[in-house]
């Protein structure tokens, strides 16, 4: 299967009708530049923002305009970085949990509603099954798979291979399929907003 290939309009209307009816709201935009204003629209003045590590993030601008600080939010990520105690660093990170918006992008979005997240630390999964009230992906339609089977296969065999390299590239160990989150729905009575940006070009794995 050609895990590249990006979805056609009638395919990502479809699936942004079927999120909406498990109560996650999809946008849709052309390009990564688009993506970014959107992204940037969406956040208040003020927000505690923290972020997982992401190559979509990475390439629609998002990390080096966090890192700018042009932007008026609470950079929890860059708080934890300057901190060189590793006990209070931990501490940072257990706290980071609760911030006001969470960042990230998904491995795979099945048509039938299921985001597919997977991690090897799970570092990112408290913020988007619970603590954070606002959670944004940012995500290529390239991700888009005809069902849940398809989606996890994706995660599998085209997602892990490919971050496996990336990170043995930087000289770290590998990776690996430690926890995997199937997201079915975000329901109305836990007051929190869940966004996925689809994005009409090829970003991240």
């Amino acid at each position: 299967m050609n895990y590249e290939t990006l979805a056609t309009a009638e395919t990502i209307k479809k699936t942004s009708d079927v999120l909406a009816g498990r109560g996650i709201e999809a946008i849709v935009v052309n390009n990564r530049a688009e993506a970014l204003l959107k992204v940037t629209s969406l956040i208040e003045k003020g927000a505690s923002v923290m972020n997982g590590s992401s190559r979509t993030l990475e390439e629609i601008g998002f990390v080096d305009y966090l890192k700018s600080g042009n932007h008026g939010w609470k950079n929890l990520h860059e708080e934890i970085l300057k901190e060189k105690d590793p006990a209070r660093q931990a501490v940072l990170r257990k706290q980071a949990v609760l911030s006001d918006y969470y960042l990230g992008s998904v491995h795979a979005v099945a048509e039938t509603g299921q985001l597919v997240i997977a991690s090897n630390s799970g570092s990112q999964l408290p913020h988007i099954v619970f603590t954070s009230p606002n959670v944004i992906f940012v995500v290529g339609t390239h991700k888009i798979t005809p069902n849940l089977d398809a989606a996890l296969a994706r995660v599998r065999e085209y997602v892990l291979p490919l971050e496996d390299r990336r990170m043995k590239d930087v000289g770290m160990g590998g990776s690996a399929i430690s926890k995997l989150l199937i997201f079915e729905r975000e329901q109305a009575f836990m007051g929190r907003k869940v966004w996925v940006i689809f994005v009409r070009e090829k970003l991240g794995f």
